[in-house]
Parts: structure tokens; sequence; C-alpha cells
């Protein structure tokens, strides 16, 4: 086929979309002589517009749509490659009548390019040949007598090097497509997304919500599942927020958000699950590509390359990122006991260093036609370091008692290996089985030391936390799909996930000879959490002749829990066992599509919501984690319209949630510490959240783009909390929280572009209490290179004004906080990207499943 002709004749990006198309299916189809002439016929009636395919000899228009003759003779060959003399891989063979020009059979060539059709009958024919990249060929006046066999020998294409060009124009691409199941943001047409981290990038995606420390949230959930090219990662399941910073959003390619997951996802993640796809090259050759930012706040560097050679690939990369920032805060605290209240007034200056880094190896072989085996070795390494000056001034009855002083420093490090192997047997179409595997293991490191100054300033003592990690899972799974007739789907499949959590965790003082001794006021404790979980599911899918797809399904999912605390003993924790339904429909009419979905999802807790370790880096502001937390279960209700309006495409869902047994942060007073309020998690009560979001994309003019969403929810919280003589008090709160974003892209001439980005959070409701909202911007620009080799380019965020301002209010009988946190963030950065190298085309590899675990929350960091 003339790939060239498709461009023209389609316009930007659809005729490479239909080529790419073809050749998938000719990849999937080859071989099955059920559907040949069901493949013939839509590749035929896609040849009637085509160049040179478009009328027969003579301009007698081509008739689509004939079926196989009838006859017991057989036309074969092979094609073969005139420059390389190597037989052309799935190249397309179409059969006409020479009389009338009627199409009676089709095939496509084997991996060695040999063809053969059957069940001929006598007359005379022609041949048309096609393939991407080289030119179409014709072969008439093919006599086939009856009962007597054709042999047609080599059959040689000859490269088109114009339509070779021509394919490196790449079509427009929307920056937000929606699909069956998810809707996807494509961030590799994000001009200012590079320089910066996931966290940035995901700000911008319809639905998601992200706040400065990085931490997610999904429709006003942040007990989401988010993994990394469909692979979960135990430093996601750690912390979300600081493995965002670990991903540059240069090697972001798309980012997927599915609000309503089938049975065959995992059943955790009660808000949904977010999947984030790294940019791939699946081509013939050796490649190698910089990216590389400098700025004010934060500078990267990545090298990739890729080489693939036949039925074996390679890939390597590296990604590095480094961040500093500057934050300033005030927190006011009053704490009450009877008639006595104790007030602090805190202020804080901080220095963030960040060094976030990222290291992949992969392998793949396509062991044959319908089989393929692939790994994969990925090392994740963060390096995050917080100098602090805190100062705390203590009343009582508010009377000034005394001033402290100190200075902290946080170091929080980690490194990760994940380790994959995946093999999947493609029998035909829609049937396959795989084998998926996984192992992951993090170890974490959250230090911090303080220095306790006196009214000199010189430093009076000291005390130091050493709290370390280790988590580890190990995961099997396999799946097995099959079609069952021309519209229905059956997929089932079985998982193991055995995982385990270990944190030691001590205080140190200083002592006087200098020599740190273990604190006897805080002793040395331990967690030890072993959590295995079995599932199995099964999905079915129904699509009928009216255009309704149904895609129904169920997962069972029992978890076994094994935990103590060292010397202190073991800790209660009940295995426990979860049905979870899901409930996928749709009707497509028009250019429209109307969805409705139910599923049930269930929230296990993370290791930063388990974890013991009491932090007192600032002793009026203590956090501590949970170790008996149960899982949280919600019911999800989402109803969604997508429909395109000439140059706008517009996306509208309603959803509603209730959350039972909600994982929540609480915070008390400590009897102890006077004015001290702890943070930690419980499973309080009950979540209630309903609202509806809104996306639009309008094309102004084909070079001129503008999008944005509204965001509008309603969320009640109902739990307990400790009252003023410390006793259990039912406590309550509601709200609304508004959010959006707006973003325009425009594509001048000689390869210019500019972006413009606004962002804005509105209140966050709590149920102690709330936090207010905050905005973010951005502008940039990108320069490309000549053949698109690279580019350079300019970006600027929050550049006017003295960054983001966020206040929280909490209050309860027992205490109120008022806290201010003030971000310097404004951000220059320059951009530079450049590739060598050379690919070619090729078939594309069979594609391999991976495990893709989704059922552990992160938790906030500490």
């Amino acid at each position: 086929m003339h790939v060239g002709y498709l461009h023209r004749e389609f316009g930007p990006g659809k005729g490479t979309f239909i080529t790419s198309l073809l050749y998938f299916i000719l990849r999937t189809m080859k071989n099955h002589s059920s559907i040949k002439v069901g493949v013939f016929v839509f590749l035929s009636s896609l040849l009637c517009h085509a160049e040179g395919f478009a009328q027969a000899p003579g301009n007698v228009p081509v008739t689509v749509g004939a079926t196989t003759s009838k006859g017991n003779s057989r036309i074969s060959g092979a094609i073969i490659d005139s420059t390389l003399s190597k037989g052309v891989e799935f190249a397309s063979i179409a059969l006409f009548t020479m009389a009338d020009n009627k199409a009676v059979d089709g095939t496509v060539a084997d991996e060695n390019g040999k063809f053969s059709m059957t069940k001929i009958a006598p007359g005379s024919y022609r041949l048309l040949i096609s393939f991407i990249g080289f030119k179409d060929k014709t072969v008439n006046n093919i006599k086939v007598e009856k009962g007597k066999d054709v042999e047609l020998g080599n059959i040689r294409l000859a490269a088109n090097v114009q339509t070779l060009q021509e394919v490196t124009i790449t079509g427009e691409k929307s920056m937000v497509e929606e699909k069956v199941d998810r809707l996807v943001y494509n961030a590799e047409k994000d001009i200012t997304s590079k320089g910066g981290d996931a966290a940035d990038l995901l700000r911008k995606v319809p639905m998601l919500s992200v706040d400065l420390d990085g931490n997610v949230s999904l429709r006003g959930s942040s007990n989401i599942r988010v993994l990394i090219n469909n692979k979960p990662s135990t430093i996601i399941a750690s912390n979300v927020a600081d493995a965002l910073k670990q991903i540059p959003a240069d090697m972001i390619k798309s980012v997927e958000v599915i609000t309503s997951p089938s049975a065959k996802y995992d059943a955790e993640g009660s808000g949904g699950i977010i999947n984030i796809i790294t940019k791939k090259n699946n081509l013939q050759g050796l490649t190698l590509n910089v990216d590389s930012g400098v700025g004010n706040r934060g500078t990267n560097l990545g090298l990739n390359g890729s080489y693939r050679k036949g039925k074996m690939g390679f890939t390597l990369g590296g990604f590095g990122r480094a961040f500093y920032n500057k934050a300033e805060s005030v927190l006011d605290q009053t704490t009450f006991s009877g008639l006595n209240a104790s007030q602090t007034h805190q202020r804080s200056t901080a220095r963030d260093r960040g060094l976030f880094g990222q290291y992949a190896l992969g392998w793949d072989y396509d062991l044959g036609k319908n089989q393929a085996l692939s790994a994969g070795l990925r090392y994740g390494t963060r390096n995050f370091i917080q100098k602090q000056n805190l100062s705390i001034d203590q009343y009582s009855n508010n009377v000034f008692d005394a001033t402290t002083q100190r200075k902290v420093d946080r170091k929080d490090l980690s490194g990760t290996v994940d380790f994959n192997v995946d093999y999947i047997r493609t029998f035909k179409p829609q049937q396959e089985w795989s084998i998926s595997t996984l192992y992951s293991r993090t170890g974490l490191t959250n230090n911090f030391n303080t220095d306790l100054l006196n009214e000199s300033g010189a430093v009076s003592s000291q005390i130091k936390n050493e709290n370390k990690n280790y988590n580890s899972e190990f995961t099997l799974q396999t799946d097995y799909q099959t079609p069952i007739g021309k519209n229905q789907l059956i997929e089932f499949g079985a998982k193991g996930i055995f995982r385990t959590v270990n944190s030691d965790y001590r205080y140190l003082l200083a002592g006087e000879s200098g020599n740190f001794v273990l604190d006897p006021n805080n002793p040395a404790g331990a967690l030890n959490y072993n959590q295995n979980v079995g599932a199995g599911y099964v999905s079915y899918t129904l699509t009928t002749l009216k255009k309704y797809t149904f895609k129904l399904g169920t997962r069972y999912e029992y978890t076994g829990i094994v935990a103590d605390l060292g010397e202190k003993g073991s800790v209660s924790i009940p295995d426990y066992g979860n049905l979870v339904p899901s409930i996928n429909v749709s009707k497509t009419f028009g250019a429209s599509t109307l969805k409705a979905a139910y599923n049930r999802r269930i929230q296990r807790p993370g290791i930063q919501q388990l974890n013991p370790n009491v932090n007192l880096s600032n002793p009026q502001s203590i956090s501590m984690g949970n170790p008996a937390l149960s899982p949280e279960l919600t019911d999800n209700f989402e109803l969604g319209l997508s429909t395109n309006i000439k140059k706008t495409y517009v996306n509208v869902s309603a959803f509603a949630r209730q959350t039972n047994n909600s994982i929540t942060q609480i915070r008390t007073t400590v009897d102890t510490l006077a004015g001290a309020i702890l943070t930690t998690y419980d499973n309080v009560g009950k979540q209630q959240a309903y609202g509806f979001n809104v996306f639009a994309n309008v094309y102004l003019t084909p070079k001129w783009t503008v999008n944005g969403s509204l965001d509008v929810l309603h969320s009640y919280l109902e739990g307990q909390t400790t009252g003023a003589d410390g006793t259990s008090v039912p406590a309550n709160n509601s709200g609304w929280n508004y959010g959006g974003r707006i973003m325009s892209q425009i594509s001048l001439k000689q390869g210019w572009g500019l972006q413009a980005f606004g962002f804005y959070r509105g209140k966050e409701i709590q149920l102690q209490g709330n936090r207010t909202g905050f905005y973010m911007y951005s502008l940039g620009f990108k320069k490309d290179f000549p053949n698109k080799k690279g580019s350079i380019g300019f970006g600027a965020e929050n550049f006017l004004g003295k960054g983001v301002r966020l206040t929280s209010n909490l209050k309860s009988e027992q205490f109120n906080q008022t806290g201010v946190n003030q971000l310097y963030n404004r951000n220059f950065k320059i951009t530079f990207n450049y590739s060598i190298g050379k690919m070619s085309f090729d078939a594309p590899r069979k594609k391999t499943k991976s495990v893709n675990n989704t059922d552990v929350v992160g938790g906030e960091q500490k």
C-alpha cells in the first residue's frame, strides 16, 4: 500500500494510523484461513482509494466484497525484497478477476515471504502485492486451469524511497484520548513537561490532583495505585510522592487513568489506577537519545539507547534528576487540658536537596511466530536531604514560657531493585496465555539528626533517630483469554503475591563522651509484617450488533497477615477474604459513547501508615503509624459521556462512592508533652463522595488547541476522635471542593511551538478540618531541529509573585492548629534533547505481559 498517498488522502496522522493498523492486523491474523477473506475485503476497501489501485486497467472501477471463488486449484509464490533478496514478511496479496476486476481472494505472506491461496476456480486473474516501504506490484494474466496449480515463483518488490521518507511525518495525536476503560493523557505532546518530574506532569492530567508535596488523588481520593509500564514497585508502595520525583517527565510517553478497573486488575486502589507509560522504541537498529535540562529549581540528565537485530532487542537507559528548593512555614497550636491551655508558635525555614535516578535494562526475544519472552532489570535510587532551622515559642495560658531553637537534618534514602521475567503464547487473535513473575526489593533509610541550641546559639544536646526499612515482594501470575464466537471474550487467571516488610528503629542521645547512647524514654522497636495475597478472577465481554459492550467480572482475594513488634510481641490482625465484582457497560451511537460502571475495591494500608516509629523531629508535631490497621472497602459508581462535536472533544462523567472502615489521619494531644499534637492513622468510619468532571479539547485551528477540565466534588467524612476528657467522641465534616486546569498549545512554522498551562486545586476537606487551595501556572516554548533530531526549549513556572502559599486549619475538642506553608517554587529552565542513530521498519514485536500489582496504598510521608 502506498503510505504517502494515504497521508495525502486522509490528512496528517490518519494515513500513518491506517497503515499502522493494517500492519498490526496483518501481523496478528496471518495464517488463519478462516479470516483471510474478511481481512482481504477490509484491505481491498482501502486499496480502492490508493494511488495505483484506485482503478483497474482500462479505468474499470474495482468491485469490493466478492466472495472467494469455488474451485480446486492453488496459486502460490514468494514475495522477495529486490535489494536484500530476502522474503518480505507479512506482505499483503490480493487476487482480482481480469474480466470484471472483482475481488475473489486475499492473503498475507508468512515469515519467509511465502504465500498460498487455495480453492481457486478456473479463469484469468491478476495479483496485487503491497507492503509498507515498497512499491506496489501487479502480476497480470494469471491463467488457472481446472485441477492445476499455479506456482509464480519469486515476486520481487522494489523499495519505495519516497514512501519511507513520508512515513517519518507523524500525525497529530490528541493530547487526551478516551478509550473503552481509561482516559489517556499523551504527555509526549507537552512542551513544558521537560525538565520536571512525574508529579509536575500529573497535575495536568484530567481527574487527577497533586498537592505541593507530590501526593496524588483521583477524584478526591488519595487511595490509588500507581504503576509504571503496568508494573508495580515496592518504592511506589512505600511512598508515591517520593517515587514520582524519581521519574523525569521527559521519559513519560503517556498517563492512563483507570477509574473503573475490571476484575482482571487487583482489587486494591479504592480511587482507581494510574498507569505511567514510559517511552520505548521497538524498531530495528541502534539509537541513542539525550535529554537534559537546567533550571534554578532543578536539573535533569537522561541517556537511553536501544538495539534490535532480528528477533532480539535490548534497551538500556539511565535518568537522573537533582532539585533544590526553599520553603518557609508558620505553625500555631493550642492544646486544652481542663481549664489550662498550652500554646506554641513555630517558625521554620528549610532547604531541600534531592537527587533521584532510575536505571533500567530490558531484553526481549521472539521464541517463535506465536511466542515471546522478555525480562527487565530496574534500579531506582532516592537521596533526599532537608536542612531545617526551627524556632518554637511556648506559652501557658497566653503567658510566654520559653523559646527553643533546633537545627534538624533529615535524610530520606532508598534503593529499589525490580526484576521481571514474562512469557506469552498466542494461539490465534485474542486467544493467548501468559505467565509473569516479578521480584522487587527496596531498602529505605529515614533518619533525622537534631541539634538543640542554647540562647547563644551553641549546641546544648543532640537527638538522633535511625529508621531502616526493607520491603520485598514476589509475584507469580498467569492469565488466559479466548474469544467465544465473533463478539464474546472470556478471561480468567490466578495470582499470588508474597510480601515482607521489616522496620527497625531507635532513638539515640549524645552522651557525655560524645558518643550516642539509646534514649531510655524512647526505646528501640521493630515491625515485622508478612502479607500473602491469593487471587483468582473471571471476566466476560460481550459486544452486540447494536454497539452495546458489556464487560462483567468478579474477583476473589484472600489475604493472610502475620505481624509482630519484635520484643513487644505479635499484633493480632485477622485474615480476610473479599469478593469484588465489576460491571462496565458502554453504548456507541454516532460519534458519542455512553458508559456506566460499578466496581468494589479494597485498600490495604501501606508501610508508611503501618510503621510504628515515632517521628520526633518536631516535638510539637509528632507522627507515627498504626500496625493494627485493617483494609477499607469502597463501592464506586460512574456514568460518563464522550462525544465529538466538529473540532471539539468533550467528556463528561459523574461519580459516587462510599468507603467503609476508612483509613484516615487522626490527630490527638500528647499527655507527656505540653502543646504537642500526635498525627497517626486509624480505621475511623466511612467516607462518602460524589461529583462530576468535565473535560474539553478544542482545535481552534489545525495548529492551535485549547483543552481544560473542571472538577467538582462533595465529600462527607464520619468517624471517631478523642474528646476533651480523653474519651472517644463522634466527629464528621463535609464540604465542596472545586478544581480545574487549562492548557493551550500552538505549533508554529519552522519547528517552533508554544504552550501555556494553569492549574487550581480548591479547599480539601479532612475529618478534623480543611486545607486551603493553591494554584500553579507555566509558560514554555521549544524549537525543533531539522529532521526532528532534537529540540531546545525554555520554560517558566510560577514566575510572578513569591510562589505558592498553603494554609491548613484543624481543630477538635482537644486542640486548634493553624499552619501556613510558603513554597518558593519560581522556576526557569532550559531544556535540550537530541537523538542519534538509525532505525528501520520491521514487523512489530509480539506483545508481552507483565505483573500488574495494584493493591497497596502509598500513605503520606513522615
